[in-house]
């Protein structure tokens, strides 16, 4: 079993990452939240530190490694994956905010909050607040991190850099793609939504 990791950042993708540790190249999910400081942070050849949260079950025999940078972070996911329907894969996509925020919402009983979180019904919302009321507050103490403003852009940035290293095209041609996209539809506000956009776009 695998709880940490530090090696070499090779690479960048939407969702994980692939870490260079002794010659051997770990694929590592990381959630929404890890990722924004990830970028902010860290540029590839960087050397990264991670805990890591090792998955592997008998409906998953593929293990899974999810990267987070605090030890308090890899604790929270693997709570929040107790709640029964909530596994990893879910999680990785729900936590899209910090943890000391969602554990907030969780001792709050604050239904609305967690149903903003994607992949997360009402039904899913009440579960976890049962089921984790209580347990959360730790969590929900930790430090409030302050974002510089450029923060919300980064899916703009991730999405360019796919583009242009790993498909291919110029970087005149991928920021035009991505201006038009957002012109299109300025709601956006994933590097899911935006590839897709851009998708649509180059349909036409």
């Amino acid at each position: 079993m695998i709880s940490y990791l530090e090696g070499v950042l090779k690479k960048i993708y939407a969702d994980k990452i692939t870490l260079g540790v002794g010659g051997v190249g770990y694929e590592v999910l990381i959630p929404g939240y890890v990722m924004s400081e990830i970028r902010r942070t860290a540029k590839t050849e960087d050397t990264l530190k991670l805990y890591i949260s090792f998955n592997q079950s008998e409906r998953q025999p593929k293990p899974v490694l999810v990267g987070f940078r605090t030890e308090l972070d890899k604790e929270f996911f693997e709570l929040f994956i107790s709640v029964e329907d909530i596994g990893p894969a879910l999680a990785i996509r729900a936590l899209t905010r910090p943890v000391r925020e969602i554990a907030r919402s969780i001792e709050e009983k604050a239904v609305k909050d967690l149903r903003q979180l994607k992949g997360i019904g009402e039904r899913k919302a009440e579960k976890i607040i049962a089921a984790l009321k209580g347990k959360a507050a730790k969590y929900a103490l930790m430090p409030e991190e302050e974002l510089p403003a450029e923060a919300p852009e980064d899916f703009k940035i991730e999405v360019g850099n796919v583009l242009v290293s790993q498909l291919g095209h110029k970087p005149g041609e991928a920021r035009k793609m991505i201006e038009e996209a957002m012109k299109r539809r300025p709601s956006i506000s994933s590097s899911e939504e935006l590839f897709t956009e851009v998708y649509r776009g180059q349909k036409k």
